[in-house]
C-alpha cells in the first residue's frame, strides 16, 4: 500500500534511533521503534529490520533528524562509526523524496507542536517577551537552535566556552585544563561530560571514582547513596545554567527556552533544585531580560520524529 501523505520519520542519536511512519491526516505514528544504535553495524542494517516489519506499507517521502554535520551527501556520525549517504538511503527505503535535518533542527521544528504532558514548567513568566524560541538538550554531545515563524537556525552550544562561577568550578577547571587545552560546554554538559565531571571531583577530593557510567553518577545522584555523584550532579546543573543563558542572548531567543535531550527528564527533580535558574539570568545588565524568558523542559524521547513529522520537506 503506497500513500503519498504517509512520511517515513526517524531521529538517529548518537545512542539511540527512533524511527516510525507518521500519518498527517490522523496525526498518528505508525510502526514507531526505539533500537539501540550499538546493536548495528550500519544504519542500513537498523532500516533493514525496520522495513521486515512494514508490511505492505510504502511510503514515498521521508525527513530524517541526525546528531551528525550535515555536508553534501555524505554522513559521517562523530560519535560512532556510522556513515552513510542521503541518495542510498532513499534508494533503500524507495523514497521519492527525502529531507535530513540536524537533530536540534528537528527539535526547534516540534517545539509548536509539543502537547503539555510533554512539558515540564520550571519557570513561567506572567510578561513574556516576544521572540524566536530556543532549545538546548544535552545528550551524548550539547546541541541547540531556535525557531521563529517556524523558520529554524540551528547553533552550536556545545562548542562554545564555558568559565566557572565559583571556588569549586574553579578547582574542576583548574584541573581539566591539566588535561584539555580548552573547557567548552559539551566537555562537561553531555553524558559523558557529567561522568567526567564526578570523575575529576572525585580526583580533587582524592577519593576512588566507582561510579563508571552517567547513568550510575545520575541514579546514585537521585537515591541520595553517593555524595560525590550528588555533587557531580548539581554542578552539572548549575554550569547548564549558564550554558543555556549564554545561548539564550547570542540568538536572541526571548520567547521561550525548552530543554532536551535525554539528561535533563532522567534529573529533574535535582536540576530544579539546583542553582540552574540563578545561573541562566546572571549575565550582568540583562538579568531583567532574562527573568521574562519562560524555561520548560521536554519530557518526551520523541522530541526529534516529531519535528521529522513537521518539518518543511526540501
Amino acid at each position: 500500500m503506497t500513500d503519498s501523505g504517509l512520511r517515513v520519520v526517524a531521529d538517529v542519536g548518537g545512542t539511540n534511533t527512533r524511527i516510525a511512519i507518521y500519518n498527517p491526516e490522523t496525526d498518528v505514528f505508525l510502526h514507531r521503534v526505539n533500537y539501540h544504535n550499538r546493536d548495528f553495524k550500519q544504519f542500513s542494517d537498523l532500516l533493514a529490520q525496520w522495513q521486515a516489519g512494514l508490511g505492505d506499507i510504502r511510503p514515498k517521502k521521508g525527513c530524517i533528524a541526525i546528531a551528525a554535520p550535515l555536508v553534501d551527501d555524505r554522513i559521517a556520525m562523530v560519535n560512532m562509526a556510522w556513515a552513510f549517504s542521503r541518495q542510498d538511503i532513499a534508494r533503500h527505503l524507495q523514497l521519492d523524496q527525502l529531507t535530513w535535518l540536524n537533530d536540534f533542527e528537528s527539535n526547534a521544528h516540534a517545539l509548536p507542536f509539543l502537547k503539555p504532558a510533554q512539558l515540564v514548567s520550571l519557570y513561567h513568566s506572567d510578561n513574556p517577551l516576544a521572540g524566536p524560541l530556543a532549545t538546548v538538550g544535552p545528550g551524548t554531545g550539547l546541541g541547540g537552535a531556535t525557531v521563529n515563524c517556524g523558520r529554524v537556525q540551528p547553533g552550536e552550544p556545545g562548542h562554545a566556552g564555558l568559565s566557572p562561577a565559583n571556588d569549586l568550578e574553579l578547582a574542576l577547571f583548574k584541573e581539566l585544563l591539566c588535561r584539555y587545552d580548552n573547557i567548552y560546554a559539551e566537555l562537561l554538559l553531555s553524558g559523558p561530560g557529567l561522568l567526567r565531571i564526578y570523575q575529576t571531583l572525585c580526583a580533587i577530593r582524592g577519593i576512588e571514582a566507582t561510579a563508571l557510567s552517567p547513568d550510575e553518577v545520575s541514579q546514585s545522584a537521585l537515591s541520595g547513596t553517593d555524595t560525590s555523584c550528588h555533587e557531580a550532579t548539581r554542578v552539572f546543573c548549575d554550569l547548564l545554567g549558564s550554558a543555556c543563558g549564554n545561548f539564550v542572548l547570542a540568538t536572541g531567543a526571548y520567547g521561550g527556552l525548552y530543554l532536551a535531550g535525554g539528561i535533563v527528564p532522567a534529573i529533574l527533580p535535582l536540576l530544579i533544585q539546583s542553582q540552574f535558574l540563578p545561573r541562566f539570568r546572571r549575565k550582568g545588565a540583562m538579568v531583567k531580560q532574562l527573568e521574562r524568558v519562560s524555561i520548560y523542559a521536554i519530557n518526551s524521547n520523541h522530541t526529534g520524529i516529531i519535528g521529522a513529522a513537521h518539518a518543511p520537506l526540501a
